[in-house]
């Protein structure tokens, strides 16, 4: 694939309380497009980021309804990506935050 479709799989990093403890694992979570499956995500990965992945776990998240007043509000639909590296590579877009 081209470097710019690879770029449009990986939507952003997820930077959580739980996403910092799993790095300790080598375990990265980013939000993907909702037409991503697992090998887009993981040749998007190495690409992206020139490291190897062992694994990929994808996660869907349906939007949920809220009420605001008299209006209903649907959250936006997500996708996850909890990717787990070799031991020995790291992603730099994690560190020090």
């Amino acid at each position: 694939m081209k470097m710019a479709q690879l770029t449009r799989v990986l939507v952003r990093p997820i930077i959580t309380e739980r996403s910092t403890m799993l790095q300790e694992q080598h375990k990265y979570t980013f939000e993907v497009a909702l037409t991503a499956n697992k090998g887009l995500v993981k040749q998007a990965v190495e690409t992206l980021f020139d490291v190897k992945v062992l694994k990929v776990n994808t996660i869907r998240t349906p939007g949920k309804t809220r009420r605001f007043g008299p209006r209903l509000v649907r959250s936006r639909e997500i996708k996850k990506a909890v990717v787990t590296l070799r031991p020995g590579d790291t992603i730099t877009v994690f560190e020090g935050v």
